[in-house]
């Protein structure tokens, strides 16, 4: 099974085709050259115009070295650590000279000798590798899962003690659907307690979202409906565990508990190009009481994203005086 141990993130060459690691690199050269432009120019008045004749000669270099690292990826990461990065320097080295001459060619630059280039071309290289060696460290499988597990633990408390109260409120009145709901909160306790650090198939994660609404429908009876619409998509793709279930649990606590005729929870899961979108909407009772209680869920899934996906996943919020609605959009991969 896939793990945050295999994610990009976690590992000390950084994978040029993540947007989180193309943004870092335009992000930190450009700054390198603003800070380039602000020593060369002797007066403020000049520093803009500076780093935008600067910028003209070095966005093209960083372009074709970001798109040949992203093509490279695979190669590069079969081979050791020194030797990848050195074939990382070697090549945003071996690309400033030629680059640098044909811009100058058309005169958008201004005569810079051929070492120079090239130190300074491996120079930002060697920068960035180290941050990001530093970064990868930082985020280190051990670590990473030492987080995510603390995260799923603020999680389990609540969804153990609601699934058990919707037990307990049957053994008297129902004792034979009291059994099944037993048998059903055994597989939430045995899917709760799973390594947090291992992904799960989305089959199991909407199994998981469906026995826990059943749970909650034996509590709350009528009141809770529920919807799902699921389109096609690949059931075996591999996304972090719970994702879905607490997002149930706030629309069944915050929209469906505190109105008296009860409401519809909305489950929508849809792939879209190379994304997969989970969306979860229920009534809204109370608008700023209900996005107060959705906090921690929501702040403890955007963390939990930010270790698995860096950049390329995200959680949106739709909300107004009647509907709310958590949108969670995953990579396919």
């Amino acid at each position: 099974m896939t793990s945050i141990r295999h994610f990009p993130a976690t590992h000390p060459l950084p994978d040029w085709r993540n947007f989180g690691v193309m943004l870092r690199v335009l992000l930190g050269v450009n700054l390198l050259a603003l800070l380039a432009a602000l020593v060369k120019t002797p007066d403020l008045a000049g520093w803009l115009a500076s780093y935008v004749d600067m910028a003209a000669v070095v966005e093209p270099l960083l372009l074709v070295n970001l798109g040949l690292l992203a093509g490279l990826r695979n190669v590069l990461w079969r081979l050791p650590l020194r030797l990848g990065q050195g074939v990382a320097l070697l090549l945003a080295g071996a690309l400033a000279d030629p680059l640098l001459s044909y811009w100058q060619s058309l005169g958008l630059g201004e005569t810079v000798s051929v070492g120079r280039a090239t130190l300074l071309a491996v120079a930002a290289c060697a920068l960035l590798l180290a941050y990001f060696e530093l970064r990868a460290g930082a985020f280190s499988p051990i670590q990473a899962e030492a987080r995510l597990a603390a995260l799923n633990a603020r999680i389990r408390p609540h969804f153990l003690f609601n699934s058990l109260n919707a037990v307990l409120s049957l053994i008297r009145a129902q004792p034979q659907r009291a059994e099944a709901a037993l048998e059903s909160l055994s597989d939430l306790f045995r899917a709760a307690m799973r390594d947090p650090a291992e992904l799960v198939s989305l089959a199991d994660e909407i199994a998981l979202g469906r026995q826990y609404l059943e749970l909650e429908h034996l509590r709350l009876g009528e009141r809770l409906k529920v919807e799902w619409a699921i389109g096609t998509v690949p059931m075996a793709l591999p996304i972090p565990p719970l994702m879905l279930q607490p997002l149930l649990e706030n629309a069944v606590y915050h929209g469906i508990e505190p109105a008296p005729e009860g409401g519809t929870v909305r489950v929508a899961i849809d792939q879209l190009g190379d994304e997969l979108r989970l969306r979860i909407a229920n009534p809204t009772v109370g608008q700023v009481q209900h996005a107060a209680g959705n906090q921690m869920a929501l702040a403890n899934i955007r963390e939990r994203l930010a270790l698995y996906y860096d950049l390329e996943a995200r959680l949106e919020i739709e909300a107004d005086a009647h509907h709310y609605e958590v949108r969670i959009i995953l990579p396919c991969r």
